[in-house]
């Protein structure tokens, strides 16, 4: 039985002209986004399977691929929903989003230097990779991580919250090797709601990161 879905995306393969391409929209949700689903359910069917006959002798590539396959599937999942058509700009109280405006400066100095860094960070991704804006309950900050791939460079614990994928095949049909070009278009879709919902939910989830019993 299948355990992960392929999400609908939240609006039409056009939605987000001219930044994305609507060809790019639905290659990368249909085609790439249901691999990851798909690879991380043949992998725990596969992982079941080791289980039952005692047979252990893939386990570090088993281990390795649901890793790889279900961070794929998590962060895309939440890439969709962090664009608008109607969105870009910077995250003001004036239109609900204070809070999340708040912890940026507190955490980067500005807004400025936050979409400095985050811009960095998922350009210069080497090969294939995410810049990510993500939740920390330990200092109960906000940081800026480069994933490489789905899952490498990690802070255990940490919520993402705002995805940039920096893999080419979200760009390379529209931008070519352009991949800064990308990244600061991104910026022009990214849907601040959602970011600041997003930000809130794992402040209030904080507590469930147990560093000691």
């Amino acid at each position: 039985m299948a355990v992960y879905t392929l999400p609908e995306l939240p609006y039409d393969y056009a939605a987000l002209e001219p930044v994305i391409d609507p060809q790019i929209i639905e290659l990368h949700h249909d085609k790439h986004h249901a691999a990851y689903v798909k690879g991380a359910n043949d992998t725990l069917d596969q992982l079941a399977e080791a289980r039952d006959k005692e047979s252990w002798g893939a386990i570090n590539g088993l281990e390795k691929n649901l890793a790889f396959h279900l961070s794929g599937h998590i962060l895309h999942s939440i890439y969709w929903h962090n664009m608008t058509g109607d969105g870009g700009g910077e995250p003001l109280a004036a239109d609900g989003v204070g809070d999340l405006a708040d912890a940026i400066a507190e955490s980067f100095g500005s807004f400025a230097g936050f979409k400095s860094q985050l811009t960095k960070a998922a350009a210069t991704t080497q090969g294939s990779g995410w810049g990510v804006l993500a939740y920390e309950p330990v200092s109960g900050r906000l940081i800026v991580e480069q994933v490489y791939d789905h899952q490498g460079n990690v802070g255990q614990g940490s919520v993402p919250i705002l995805v940039f994928d920096a893999w080419e095949h979200a760009f390379y049909l529209q931008y070519k090797n352009q991949k800064v070009d990308f990244i600061e278009a991104m910026w022009r879709v990214v849907n601040w709601q959602d970011v600041a919902k997003r930000y809130a939910s794992a402040k209030e989830r904080a507590h469930n990161l147990l560093l000691a019993p």
